[in-house]
């Protein structure tokens, strides 16, 4: 909004004219997902406590969350806010990939809340049931790769970290493709989301990183540099990345051990999605299991442990996600955290370096 109210001004103020710079309104949008969550933040918790929107806690997880029951949830809410309205005052709104990336945060927050508010209301950790969940993430997916697919100048090929030459054109096998990249990260960070400030400090280094590979996608001469894929129009999706940094280290504020409010599955979802999305459109698909290895662990330890203990009777892990493996170890829960965050950070320095190893 403000990009299409103020640029055109340029011509007679030239100070206007840093708006066209996608790096002048990446910082802006950051930081104004940080103000906004500063803002309202406080607020929100406030409502939420006052309305007893409070976590509901599994008898069956450790002792030590019964403590965390009744804490307010839903602070997602927050983090959606703090990215959408940045993204619509500082981003290209006649950019297609925007939207579409709003499609599907938006999206996905909205399969999260109604999850969080039907455990809210009827006091079941479940919410809504997983058959339910994943029709709806996979319809929300599926639009969004179609409209990707049909997109003129948008390409159904894959590439490869490490692998410069590699790239096969999946053709409409790529819209299963996406699918399957998009709710596999939004139901990733999901099951990451069980420590105070556990999903959010992966996210928000994520996010940072795809800010990065955004901006080199939408550069032709940065690209072919690199020799990486091009996507015309895609550096507007550092803008979004932007506003999800800022957001997250709002929201780490009130989230961060103890927390003052969960993000739940408004936001956790919402935040895979669109982190999800952003790979897809950048062609950085499989470096994303790089980048959100931290998710990626967490995921596959629970396949691991219902398919053991399906097949063989036998538990992998003492408690899965892994997170809570580690906590019957008796690790305590902000080294956890913070281990995993330092995790977090050299995958990210990893997945960088695949753009010049290759």
């Amino acid at each position: 909004m403000l990009y299409h109210l103020l640029y055109p001004l340029h011509t007679e103020f030239s100070v206007f004219y840093v708006f066209r710079f996608i790096t002048f309104r990446t910082i802006y949008a950051a930081i104004t997902a940080l103000v906004i969550s500063f803002i309202i933040g406080p607020w929100l918790i406030r409502t939420l406590s006052k309305l007893q929107i409070g976590q509901t806690i599994r008898k069956v997880g450790p002792e030590s969350h019964f403590k965390k029951e009744g804490t307010p949830t839903m602070g997602g809410t927050l983090i959606l806010l703090a990215i959408v309205l940045p993204v619509l005052l500082w981003a290209d709104l006649t950019n297609f990939y925007v939207w579409v990336t709003l499609f599907v945060t938006i999206g996905f927050g909205a399969v999260g809340f109604i999850d969080d508010f039907r455990k809210v209301k009827l006091k079941n950790s479940d919410g809504l049931s997983a058959r339910a969940k994943m029709f709806w993430l996979i319809l929300i997916a599926g639009s969004a790769a179609v409209m990707l697919y049909i997109y003129p100048s948008f390409e159904t090929t894959l590439s490869f970290p490490f692998f410069k030459g590699l790239r096969p054109d999946l053709g409409i096998f790529y819209i299963l493709f996406v699918v399957l990249v998009m709710v596999g990260a939004g139901n990733a960070v999901n099951l990451t989301d069980g420590l105070d400030g556990l999903a959010i400090g992966p996210m928000i280094i994520a996010s940072g990183t795809y800010l990065l590979f955004a901006y080199l996608a939408g550069n032709a001469k940065l690209s072919e540099y690199l020799q990486i894929s091009s996507v015309q129009g895609a550096g507007e999706l550092a803008i979004i990345c932007g506003a999800m940094v800022g957001a997250g280290l709002g929201f780490l504020w009130f989230n961060s051990y103890p927390a003052q409010v969960f993000m739940g599955d408004v936001g956790s979802l919402s935040l895979g999605g669109a982190l999800g999305t952003i790979a897809v459109i950048t062609k950085q698909e499989m470096v994303l299991v790089i980048v959100g290895g931290i998710f990626v662990v967490e995921a596959l330890s629970v396949i691991m442990q219902v398919t053991s203990f399906r097949l063989f009777g036998k538990r992998v892990f003492r408690m899965a996600p892994i997170h809570h493996h580690f906590e019957l170890k008796g690790w305590p829960e902000p080294k956890i955290i913070v281990r995993f965050w330092i995790v977090s950070i050299i995958l990210a320095l990893v997945a960088l370096s695949t753009l010049k190893l290759r």
